[in-house]
């Protein structure tokens, strides 16, 4: 039913709120470019990772570094043959790709360059590991945010988003949970999880987004499923200039319906950044804390969450805001001041923790608005009541084998199944070496799972 428009309450904690909390960061994330002059930048996780440890946020969660997902792993949603090409395509041998870079949509937007298959396997092994542990219930919030790359599809890259992260994250909630909710506040409609999900009850997706002539040109009001995935899909198109006030005059009813008539048993959040203002490639005029309000928000209804990353193409804005949201997922409020670090000139001249709306006209109003909602409230009263699903035993994750406690040395062995323990059988320790100090006195298939 139409609503009013009710201001931005300044964010504020409960202290008893506390909740743990995973944070999974790579260090090797940032070395990655997709080229001179191209939009997304890694870098800006690196950024967000330096703002987060100065601010001293890691004295309150765990932080890991996940196994890097396997080609066996992104075959759980991607074809054999799109994983194949990612993980053989290089800048030096494209040439020789010609015919399969056209038919996988890789060329300008999704350029090849070095260490992409390794780039993917970051995204994917945090959001894929941020989930596993969610489902052994090591944490209650989990945090990638070198992931939510939610444009990539089955066969096809897409979006400067080759891998979907978010897809393979989910699989492996739907393991353990029968209803899963998918959330999106990137700029751009998280085109490739709907389609994923589209004929399925067991994953609502649920995007607010621009629409109309916009990239990717899907996610109208029309779109919410097929089969017994209708009406589980939910699209809220927004056009330029959603302010704070009424991007939460919307997000909250839509959110809190559909709590009540799915009723889901693990969220995924993608945060995309390019909703903010004075994005590079967005048209959005949220502010840090209108953007922060959904994470909180989303975070008060205690669910299991996995949050990752998108779009945001701004670096210093991104960064400010998912260091903000990383504070708020650990129930702390940081800023205003920015504490020096490694990146310290990118935040002037004023080196302060905010991202100000700008006095762009909003093109959303509120008739315009109040239609959509009551449209998409009628819709979700059409689920009736949450699906269930007759769960079966789940197989012991391979890492739990024999007990074994997590992050330990015999559990680092178990760590990616028996995938690792044949390679050890094919290739001894320093076969392919004279010596020892040849590999840094590491087997080569060892990797590091130690705390950053």
């Amino acid at each position: 039913m139409p609503n009013e428009v009710e201001p931005l309450d300044p964010i504020r904690i409960k202290p008893n709120e506390k909740r743990r909390v995973a944070y999974f960061y790579d260090s090797d994330v940032g070395n990655y470019a997709y080229g001179t002059g191209h939009p997304m930048k890694p870098h800006r996780i690196r950024m967000a990772h330096s703002l987060i440890m100065n601010y001293g946020l890691y004295k309150h969660m765990e932080i890991y570094r996940a196994k890097p997902a396997t080609k066996q792993e992104m075959c759980q949603f991607h074809t054999d043959e799109y994983v194949d090409f990612l993980s053989r395509v290089t800048p030096e041998n494209a040439d020789l790709f010609a015919k399969e870079q056209v038919k996988f949509n890789v060329g300008d937007d999704c350029p090849v360059f070095d260490g992409l298959f390794e780039f993917c396997g970051i995204s994917g092994g945090g959001s894929m590991e941020g989930a596993a542990r969610l489902n052994r219930e090591k944490c209650d919030i989990a945090i990638n945010w070198a992931g939510g790359l939610h444009h990539a599809k089955k066969s096809e890259a897409s979006g400067f988003c080759y891998l979907n992260d978010i897809v393979l994250g989910i699989i492996e909630l739907l393991r353990y949970h029968p209803r899963v909710l998918y959330v999106d506040i990137d700029v751009h409609h998280g085109d490739g999880v709907e389609e994923a999900f589209y004929s399925t009850d067991r994953v609502m997706t649920c995007s607010f987004h621009k629409y109309g002539e916009f990239f990717p040109g899907t996610g109208e009001l029309r779109d919410i499923g097929v089969g017994k995935g209708k009406h589980y899909a939910v699209n809220f198109p927004f056009r330029d200039g959603i302010d704070d006030d009424n991007y939460k005059s919307i997000f909250e009813p839509v959110i809190t319906a559909i709590m009540e008539w799915y009723q889901p048993t693990a969220v995924v959040l993608q945060c995309g950044g390019d909703s903010l203002s004075g994005d590079r490639l967005g048209c959005f005029n949220l502010s840090m804390h209108g953007h922060a309000n959904c994470v909180k928000f989303v975070k008060s209804f205690g669910l299991p969450t996995l949050v990752v990353g998108g779009g945001g193409y701004t670096m210093r804005n991104v960064s400010r805001t998912w260091t903000y949201e990383t504070g708020i997922l650990n129930n702390k409020i940081v800023g205003p001041e920015i504490p020096y670090n490694d990146y310290y000139e990118y935040y002037g001249p004023d080196y302060r923790l905010e991202v100000r709306p700008s006095n762009m006209q909003n093109a959303n109003s509120r008739e315009y608005l109040n239609k959509i909602l009551t449209q998409v409230l009628q819709n979700l009263s059409r689920t009736k009541f949450a699906p269930s699903v007759q769960m079966q035993d789940v197989p012991r994750d391979a890492e739990d084998v024999g007990d074994v406690e997590e992050d330990t040395a015999e559990a680092k062995d178990t760590r990616g199944g028996s995938q690792q323990r044949r390679d050890e059988n094919v290739e001894a320790t320093g076969e392919f070496y004279d010596d020892e100090d040849a590999t840094g006195g590491k087997n080569v298939m060892e990797v590091d799972y130690s705390q950053v």
